[in-house]
């Protein structure tokens, strides 16, 4: 039987087609204004112009140096040119101050920073989504289910200032006053504010991958007399296992991109410490704080792209891992297919 010709399919099928690739086509022009923004701080600097070069020049009874002081004062200012541009020695420091007379720029303390604040947030969010979307999943009641479920995906829409307000306001007072704590902005402060919108990210991923469980498992389970917890621990999470991972891997991703609210609660102090009560700064923060204020072109500008370059290539890492390997090779291991 000859299928019937219709417009509107063909329009609507077009039309989704030209869509996904106007995305796909922004997604890899803002990957290439990115790194293109970046490469200035990788080409050599500047030669330092040699004024003998250019012929005799006129003097007005300046000093006569020697060749001795002349080479003494050339590699004076190759060094200041060397100081002022950017190097791996300079990026690899632990001192970010890119506004001073010897700029330094040091990704270190913001690498370790972005890290520290991530972890705290995965720490509190990971197990609170998981077991939330355990709970929901296999011993909520239907109604139960129609109100936890969007009511916590809700959290998802909230504006991170909003968060970022709560943690500045409420929740950095309550833990300096509670711990008695030196510095009320810190590490831990932006973490646990980080969790709060990492926490519908996991439980959504996870509440789907332990609902994606065949009911077979589950069944077989409690025929042969086991209890609804050791069901629900010992059979459906292992089998849900790898969206599971799936969740945290995105979670991180999410918490190492944030800008708002660790801007507006870790202090944004670029230190380099394992104390997780001692203000901190991260990459995105930083990118957001100064973005704004440096000369388009310059050093500072082209470093905070390449910042944002790391940032990007981290959080596609993260991204291509969750979906390629964790979903899709673990799931079909797990089916048995």
């Amino acid at each position: 039987m000859k299928k019937r010709f219709r417009w509107s399919e063909f329009l609507a099928e077009k039309l989704i087609t030209a869509t996904a690739f106007i995305s796909f086509a922004f997604i890899i022009l803002i990957f290439i204004f990115v790194f293109r923004e970046t490469l200035p701080i990788f080409s050599p600097p500047e030669p330092v112009v040699n004024v003998e070069e250019l012929g005799e020049q006129e003097t007005y009874g300046d000093l006569v140096l020697s060749d001795a002081e002349k080479a003494a004062e050339e590699k004076e200012k190759s060094k200041v040119a060397a100081e002022e541009g950017v190097t791996v020695e300079n990026l690899a420091g632990e001192r970010w101050q890119p506004v001073s007379s010897k700029p330094k720029y040091g990704l270190i303390p913001l690498v370790v920073g972005s890290l520290k604040v991530s972890l705290i947030a995965i720490l509190f969010a990971a197990p609170i989504g998981i077991l939330a979307a355990l709970f929901t999943a296999a011993f909520a009641p239907k109604w139960g289910k129609e109100m936890l479920k969007p009511a916590i995906e809700i959290l998802a829409g909230f504006p991170s200032v909003v968060i970022g307000f709560f943690a500045l306001v409420v929740l950095a007072t309550f833990i300096q006053d509670a711990f008695g704590l030196e510095y009320r902005l810190n590490a831990f402060v932006g973490g646990l504010a980080l969790s709060l919108a990492v926490i519908p990210i996991i439980f959504t991923i996870s509440e789907d991958a332990i609902a994606a469980v065949p009911k077979s498992l589950t069944e077989a389970s409690l025929a042969l007399g086991a209890t609804k917890w050791q069901t629900a621990l010992k059979v459906v999470l292992p089998a849900a296992t790898p969206g599971i991972f799936a969740a945290v891997i995105l979670g991180i991703g999410r918490a190492f991109g944030e800008t708002m609210i660790v801007l507006m609660a870790t202090g944004n102090a670029a230190l380099v410490s394992a104390d997780l009560f001692e203000p901190v700064r991260t990459m995105s923060a930083t990118i957001g704080a100064e973005m704004a204020e440096v000369v388009f072109g310059e050093t500072h500008y082209n470093v905070l792209f390449a910042i944002g370059s790391i940032l990007f290539l981290f959080t596609f890492t993260l991204n291509a891992i969750a979906e390629i390997f964790v979903r899709q090779r673990l799931m079909k291991k797990f089916k048995g297919n």
